[in-house]
């Protein structure tokens, strides 16, 4: 029986169309002839890759205003964010590794120690083969095309399955990548659920790169132990926001906003929890409960806020939001659906809050802005890491010696001063958490690295018909042996100078 998946608009409830479920055979199938295109991929030119990236960057450039529409209307953003947080990264990230791949994949030469004196050494970085992307639904471009793209140019063909939530930005890409006429086989979609994504993980790929919850995350990596498949792992954050009462309040308030609602708050970099310093507390939940207030929701260019993507999604939003209030937190505005025909949820402030409330411990992943008060700099830094998470974090203070010095007590793999989020739109820095948000990191030069095997390679001129270190064994060679280490990496040198000429006659014979 053929199963297929709707594609509706969250934001208006239209139907957008149907796709058909990967089955299990037709998974295999995929990955029989992935296997046969890895050998044609990884034999041609880096030069050549990078052309079909370079073409594909230009018809994304091309149809942006296009593809912008698709995401919204596939996700229920505003389309501006589409444009901003799904396109612009990804063209950026695409140009980035146009000029620096040769650079990163190079085959490098490296130091060989004395001790193995007439060979030489280097490091070569060889493709895995067939690599399972498997992307999330809440910036369904950026986070399909970025690792997609890094794992073709690294050399690997990929087996792409989209979210069954954004099935159809899944066709776009397809469309896209059939445009560039690529080897058959070099890159295929899947569509499908979680039935979809096993079937996925069974085949045996070579790599799994996966983006999207902390449970499925889990599963993911249990199942590729089973095969020792290697395992990417980009997950979710509770990030937290830091505001001293010396930081510039006006720009920490909006930062707030965007941070916590941008997407509708439906991103693992948003800002989950805000911590305030008591003696700007009440002005700083005044000013943002203000302008949250004065937000527009909707589905037209003048929105701020789109809808929400996912019906599961609110359901979790709600259930954290009653939970709070059922434990003394108060909502100061928003925090329900406008209606029950569309996704769209009102931006919510939150106070009173503690640590005892899941809307301060899980990902809600929607928008929501819980915001908690603290007294001296150690305080914050514990509240900050006291969750299972560590993705993302802002510090706000304009005592740079102070944010530094904060900064770099946070237990998370990214960190903004006086910003939010915006590490990620910088191709040239690795983007990755520490603790439940991840495993793993990409962009930057480690989004290559992470998609190839390095490979250590030493060569010897083989004109010697032995070494100083092979059979048979003798005390002549245990001293000699003992000099090097006493000469090299001893506390007295001059020890090992004694043995320099047993060294040396060691290390010449041959016979």
């Amino acid at each position: 029986m053929v199963s297929t998946l709707k594609m509706r608009n969250p934001a208006t409830a239209e139907l957008l169309g149907e796709v058909k479920e990967a089955t299990r055979e037709d998974v295999q199938k995929a990955m029989t002839v992935a296997q046969s295109a890895r050998s044609i991929w990884e034999g041609v030119l880096l030069k050549e890759r990078l052309g079909y990236m370079k073409r594909l960057r230009e018809n994304i450039v091309d149809q942006a205003d296009e593809l912008a529409d698709h995401i919204a209307k596939d996700t229920g953003k505003v389309k501006l964010e589409a444009l901003m947080s799904d396109i612009y990264p990804t063209v950026g990230m695409i140009r980035y590794y146009e000029r620096k791949a040769a650079s990163i994949l190079k085959t490098k030469r490296v130091p060989t120690p004395m001790i193995l004196m007439g060979r030489t050494s280097r490091v070569e970085y060889r493709p895995m083969g067939v690599v399972a992307v498997i992307s999330p639904w809440n910036y369904p471009f950026q986070l399909s095309m970025v690792p997609i793209v890094s794992a073709l140019i690294a050399g690997n063909v990929v087996l792409y399955k989209p979210s069954e939530i954004s099935s159809w930005t899944g066709k776009v890409i397809e469309g896209l990548f059939s445009s560039l006429a690529l080897p058959k086989g070099v890159f295929q979609v899947l569509q499908g659920g979680k039935d979809t994504g096993r079937h996925l993980v069974d085949s045996h790929p070579d790599k799994i790169f996966f983006t999207g919850s902390v449970a499925t995350g889990k599963k993911i990596m249990q199942s590729a132990s089973e095969g020792l498949i290697p395992v990417e792992l980009e997950l979710g954050g509770k990030d937290p926001m830091l505001v001293f009462a010396d930081a510039d309040l006006d720009r920490a308030v909006n930062g707030a906003l965007w941070g916590g609602y941008t997407n509708a708050g439906q991103t693992c970099m948003a800002v989950e929890r805000v911590y305030v310093e008591s003696s700007i507390y009440d002005e700083f939940v005044r000013r943002v409960k203000e302008k949250t207030e004065t937000l527009r929701m909707g589905w037209t260019d003048e929105a701020d806020l789109g809808s929400m993507t996912s019906l599961q999604q609110i359901n979790i939003v709600e259930s954290h939001l009653r939970d709070a209030v059922e434990k003394g937190a108060r909502i100061l505005c928003g925090g329900k659906r406008i209606n029950r025909e569309t996704l769209h949820f009102q931006p919510t402030v939150l106070v009173n809050v503690d640590h005892s409330m899941r809307v301060m411990q899980e990902e809600t992943f929607g928008p929501v802005l819980p915001i908690m008060p603290f007294s001296s700099e150690e305080e914050a830094v514990e509240l900050a890491n006291a969750t299972p998470y560590g993705l993302n974090a802002s510090i706000w203070s304009t005592d740079m010696q102070k944010a530094n010095r904060i900064a770099a007590k946070m237990d998370s793999g990214n960190v903004c001063i006086n910003d939010v989020m915006v590490g990620v739109a910088n191709p040239h820095l690795p983007y990755g958490g520490n603790k439940e948000s991840g495993v793993g990191r990409y962009h930057g030069p480690e989004g290559l690295l992470t998609f190839v095997h390095p490979t250590s390679v030493v060569t010897h001129p083989g004109k010697k018909t032995r070494e100083m270190n092979w059979f048979p064994y003798s005390k002549e060679q245990y001293e000699a042996v003992l000099s090097l280490i006493r000469l090299f990496y001893g506390s007295n040198p001059v020890q090992g100078l004694k043995g320099l000429k047993q060294i040396v006659k060691e290390f010449f014979r041959s016979e």
